[in-house]
């Protein structure tokens, strides 16, 4: 009996044989390449010798009807089929075929195996190393709490990941966690995850008397990090850093609590290693921030702790900047950054809003009208007002990396506008426009000094200067208005001191303390009354009584807070974290007068408790 490749077919086309072959070399699994670009070409060459020599076989037996295809060297058609795991079948059952030889056109053999310098070569090569990320088994680090702020806890870890998969040449990373958080405190304060200090009422306040209880999911957070190396030493990014801290029209707490995403980190970055040169442009952590070390990006020196708005005492925004950083034999570092300013405003008369007229000094009959705001417009808030800025603000900072710890030193350029009316008729109509600027700013440091071998680090900041409120989480205001209407920054100090520590792998204790306070800055009016911030004869007798008025300003806020992390479950499914913090704030006012011209200055407290558990799907 004749021996047919196709029983099912009496007669088969030429184009048929063709297709098969090419969709049995398709089919062929692929191979780690071992070749160069030359081994491909080679490769490629023989196929398409095999190709061309099958077609001709296949013209000269088309006219031969039942007649299987054969071979001058055993059975080629098979062997080829069989090579890219198609085997072809016959009627007969199998049959045994010679392997392929190389040969060249002329010599009418088929080419089997390409060999370069007689050795054999892997088919279908494609780069001498290919890394396939998605199918590597990377086993990734378990989350360090080794240091004083551990980026898992303050940020996402990110950079310890291996990548989820490659697009060309650049690298995907993914970092995050679940964040549960149960929010308690002993006075109401209506809000989120992002506590503000400042806000704790006197005893006057209803919500002095009442607690309040808040879980929130808000602080689940998502990191992309998009990296490339385009020549040796250097390295791009771009990083994305967000949670659900944003609040949207129809965000509630009564049916779905359907809080929105917002923007914490947004930048590009770039470093030449051996030129010790790194820029950043992005919204990132302010220069003015402490680091652990270095003066890099992700590398922050954060408190490890649960609420969104750190604690008293920590200096600190993030803002939307263009930084630049040199850094000499990765001891010594320089960095300037240049960064979005804003600036609040504190005033005796809260029945002041900007554009109205502030009280007449002592001396004067009609007080300035004052514009120091605008409502936002286009992209920005409409809800929320925005100063007007005459210039960014600038951070010059040192930085050097020794054995017994990291020590930074920076100074801080800001400049406050205001707008001022005068003359003119009823509400300024007709008068003139002054622009007043005038130069704040500010000296600050922080350390970072590991203690014990590394079981403990002591860590500390400070800020000291004028106008430097919007730097502290308490949140003081930044200036006041002098009698001319002109802005008058605020004396200030922002300072903690930390201690944490390692009791073991999975453990991560810390206490802080904190202190933020600003100066008294007033003008004498007309009515013979102080205005500004913080009035000496301001009447504070309503800050005592149930409902009555109370206008008085914080003078200073004092924090203390205690907490840890333990790392609970970890593995190839992810990692388990649990947090507990407590917070104890104390706030003090200015000095004012009682009803009977007696001094008086209202203090308030509150405690804050977090307990808090955390998913980590990337860590596993």
């Amino acid at each position: 009996m004749k021996k047919q490749f196709f029983p099912y077919r009496q007669q088969s086309q030429p184009w048929y044989y063709v297709l098969t072959c090419v969709i049995g070399s398709l089919l062929c699994p692929p191979h780690l390449a071992q070749a160069d670009s030359s081994a491909e070409i080679a490769q490629l060459r023989s196929m398409v010798l095999q190709l061309q020599a099958q077609v001709k076989d296949l013209q000269k037996n088309q006219k031969r009807s039942h007649t299987p295809l054969s071979h001058p060297h055993g059975g080629q058609a098979q062997g080829q089929a069989g090579r890219y795991g198609t085997p072809a079948q016959s009627s007969a059952g199998s049959q045994e075929h010679a392997p392929l030889h190389a040969s060249s056109p002329q010599g009418g053999e088929l080419a089997g195996p390409v060999r370069i310098n007689d050795q054999p070569v892997a088919p279908f090569s494609v780069d001498p190393a290919p890394v396939d990320v998605a199918q590597d088994q990377q086993n990734v680090k378990s989350i360090n709490l080794s240091s004083s702020s551990p980026t898992a806890l303050t940020q996402t870890e990110v950079d310890s990941l291996p990548p989820i998969f490659k697009i060309g040449s650049v690298s995907v990373k993914l970092g995050g966690f679940v964040d549960m958080s149960n929010i308690y405190r002993d006075k109401n304060l209506t809000a989120g995850p992002a506590t503000p200090w400042g806000a704790f009422p006197y005893s006057g306040n209803p919500n002095a008397h009442a607690s309040e209880y808040r879980p929130t999911a808000q602080l689940s957070r998502f990191s992309l990090l998009i990296e490339g190396k385009p020549a040796k030493g250097v390295t791009v990014e771009a990083y994305v850093e967000s949670d659900f801290g944003g609040s949207g029209s129809n965000s509630n707490a009564v049916q779905t609590n359907s809080y929105v995403p917002r923007m914490r980190q947004a930048y590009l970055a770039a470093d030449d290693r051996d030129l010790g040169l790194h820029f950043l442009a992005g919204q990132a952590w302010s220069l003015t921030t402490g680091y652990t070390s270095t003066l890099l990006r992700r590398h922050e020196q954060l408190p490890p702790v649960v609420d969104s708005n750190l604690i008293p005492g920590v200096t600190f925004t993030r803002v939307p900047q263009v930084r630049f950083i040199k850094d000499f034999h990765r001891k010594w570092w320089l960095g300037l950054s240049v960064e979005t300013p804003q600036a609040t405003l504190g005033f005796d008369d809260s029945t002041l809003d900007s554009g109205g007229n502030i009280p007449p000094a002592m001396g004067q009959t009609t007080g300035p009208h004052v514009i120091y705001n605008s409502t936002g417009t286009g992209m920005l808030d409409p809800e929320a007002h925005y100063s007007l800025d005459a210039a960014p603000d600038i951070v010059l900072k040192g930085a050097v990396d020794t054995s017994v710890g990291h020590y930074e030193l920076y100074g801080l350029a800001r400049w406050f506008r205001t707008i001022v009316v005068t003359g003119g008729g009823n509400g300024g109509v007709g008068g003139q426009a002054h622009s007043h600027v005038v130069f704040g700013g500010g000296v600050g440091g922080s350390m970072a000094v590991p203690l014990l071998g590394g079981k403990m680090q002591l860590v500390g900041d400070v800020l000291a200067g004028k106008g430097i409120g919007r730097y502290g989480p308490a949140q003081l205001p930044d200036m006041t208005l002098s009698s001319t209407g002109a802005p008058a920054p605020l004396h200030e100090i922002i300072g903690s001191l930390g201690l944490i520590g390692h009791p073991t792998d999975n453990l991560l204790l810390y206490t802080y303390g904190g202190v933020e306070a600003a100066h008294r800055s007033v003008y004498e009016g007309a009515d013979g009354n102080y205005y500004g911030y913080g009035s000496p004869n301001a009447r504070l007798s309503g800050c005592s009584v149930m409902l009555g008025t109370c206008n008085a300003q914080t003078q200073s806020l004092a924090s203390y807070t205690m907490g840890g992390w333990w790392h609970l479950l970890d593995g190839r499914y992810g990692s388990v974290m649990t947090g507990v913090q407590y917070t104890y704030v104390r706030k003090f006012a200015f000095r004012g007068v009682d009803d009977g011209g007696n001094v008086s200055r209202p203090t308030a407290n509150g405690n804050t408790v977090f307990v808090t558990f955390r998913y980590y799907p990337f860590q596993n």
